[in-house]
């Protein structure tokens, strides 16, 4: 099939699509109030309303018909379309309205054209193919920039990620050994401070039994004189009456018992009041000398990297090299700072600080919100409020601050 240039084009594309549905007409049907509408897109309409798609005209069983000539003009159509789309050169691309090769394009509504379009982008600037693809290269091309730069802030991003996992599991590592160890000396003191209570338990009891034990020797000697005493005055009991009165004198005498009968003595029981009596207080007052308590305990992910923090978070050096450390939001840097691991809304507060032979310090306190990042002057910051601004006399730099 051969089209003539003197052929009549083809009709608007617009003008046999389904209002519905928005493509071509298939099995159209007319209403009363002269719409049209593919058959199975106003059944689907009319099952929720019974009313035109477009004028909401009401609608009745029965009403819509078969719109023949709109059929058969969306069968040349389809066929024609087909024509032109097996006549299209590889790789060129026809506007699916004008079915016209694509040539211009809108820099409003930023979409290829055909010169079929030009009625409705006569208000817009309308360029060549040639002139709008660096338009919109040069627009993308700036896009791809940001999300280059984008990638590479992720990628840094991911970086910082992971080393702050690998801190983690260092710090939850030097956390673990440390709390391992301080438990092991509170535990061994304690270890140390039950041998010392049991061995004097034992003692006591070593004691008190010992002499309960003497005692009861002292009383199985004395039961066993006083059977052989009792024996022999049985004995001269039994004789002649004259023999008796001759050994009377004699016997009597004999008959005398110097010793005090035997007692229970005082305090022969333990005394468990020095033993078991208010333990749980006196196992602490003895722990209270293996505990130091330290009112400023310092929070090492505030620490710049060129401070070093002991193990215990209670004092803070300067270190001979920077460490590596994760670059966390609360980290002061470049500014040599640390700040203390608890804050204050109110109150007085009143601190003993052991600064050591180093005249490079300073002791203040500081708003939470306080800059981190960035340098600033103590001496005007209105987040900062100096304490102890001896570094300043020093004419030296200020090193730490404490809060």
């Amino acid at each position: 099939m051969e089209m003539d240039e003197d052929e009549e084009p083809l009709p608007m594309k617009q003008e046999l699509t389904c209002p519905v549905c928005q493509d071509v007409f298939r099995d159209p049907v007319l209403l009363p109030c002269s719409h049209s509408f593919c058959r199975k897109c106003l059944q689907t309409s009319m099952q929720v309303k019974r009313r035109c798609p477009l004028c909401r005209e009401k609608l009745t069983e029965g009403q819509a018909i078969s719109n023949r000539v709109l059929s058969d003009a969306c069968d040349v159509f389809q066929r024609e379309a087909g024509w032109l789309r097996s006549q299209q050169r590889p790789g060129e691309d026809i506007c699916r309205i004008h079915l016209k090769p694509l040539e211009l394009y809108c820099e409003k509504d930023e979409e290829p054209v055909c010169v079929g379009c030009f009625s409705q982008h006569n208000t817009h600037r309308l360029w060549s193919l040639k002139e709008g693809a660096p338009l919109c290269k040069k627009e993308l091309s700036y896009r791809v920039d940001i999300f280059e730069k984008k990638r590479d802030s992720h990628r840094k991003m991911n970086l910082l990620l992971n080393d702050t996992v690998e801190h983690i599991k260092f710090q939850a590592g030097q956390a673990e050994k440390h709390i391992k160890a301080e438990f092991e000396r509170l535990q061994e003191a304690l270890r140390t401070e039950e041998a010392r209570r049991l061995q004097a338990l034992a003692t006591e009891e070593e004691q008190k039994i010992a002499a309960i034990k003497e005692l009861i020797d002292k009383t199985n000697y004395e039961v066993v004189a006083l059977k052989k005493l009792i024996d022999t005055l049985k004995t001269e009991m039994g004789n002649e009456d004259l023999k008796l009165l001759q050994n009377f004198k004699k016997l009597k005498k004999k008959a005398h018992w110097p010793h005090e009968d035997p007692c229970l003595p005082d305090d022969s029981l333990l005394n468990m009041g020095s033993h078991v009596g208010d333990l749980s207080f006196k196992i602490w007052k003895v722990m209270q000398t293996h505990v130091n308590h330290y009112p400023v305990v310092l929070n090492p992910n505030t620490a710049n990297p060129w401070l070093s923090v002991s193990a215990d978070m209670t004092s803070v050096k300067e270190s001979s090299e920077r460490l590596t450390v994760p670059e966390n939001p609360e980290r002061f840097d470049p500014c040599i700072f640390v700040l203390g691991a608890e804050g204050y809304t109110s109150g007085k507060r009143r601190w003993d600080v052991v600064v050591g032979d180093s005249p490079k310090w300073i002791v203040g306190v500081c708003q939470e919100s306080v800059v981190r990042k960035k340098k600033f002057t103590l001496s005007t910051s209105r987040d900062v409020c100096l304490l102890c601004p001896l570094g300043a006399a020093s004419g030296r730099a200020p090193g730490l601050l404490c809060c």
